[in-house]
């Protein structure tokens, strides 16, 4: 019986590897920044080399979703690839939402490789200032 060497901080990193290539190899999913300013939550995802009129987003119960999909335009024919790691295919991003928004209202704007959504927060998601009143 040989003596297997245990190494905890590594072996689920390793695994957590395995599953992301397997699932870039599968697919592209596009890194994702959700953030929010007192009025609106913003979400901003990289698109790069992606045709805005081939993206679809949606908001529906506090959850955004955008979809596409990544167009190879030029195939070459002698395929002898050392690497090949530029993804084409569809996409799909979910992500709820921290606040309540007012969905009808949400705005995309797509400049330089960047999709921006900015979605308005709901009169009940805006924080309240409340003034102190000092009794004499």
């Amino acid at each position: 019986m040989s003596i297997i060497k245990w190494t905890p901080f590594v072996e689920p990193f390793e695994e957590m590897e395995r599953f992301v290539n397997r699932s870039v190899a599968n697919g592209f999913t596009p890194a994702i920044d959700v953030y929010e300013t007192k009025d609106e939550v913003v979400v901003e995802t990289p698109l790069a080399g992606i045709d805005p009129k081939d993206v679809e987003i949606a908001v529906e119960n506090e959850v955004l979703t955008i979809k596409g999909e990544i167009k190879k335009e030029s195939e070459v024919e002698d395929k002898n690839y050392y690497r090949k790691e530029v993804a084409s295919g569809s996409f799909f991003r979910s992500v709820a939402l921290p606040s309540r928004v007012l969905a009808e209202k949400a705005e995309a704007s797509f400049a330089d490789g960047m999709l921006k959504i900015t979605i308005p927060k709901a009169e009940e998601a805006k924080p309240k200032m409340i003034k102190v009143k000092i009794k004499e």
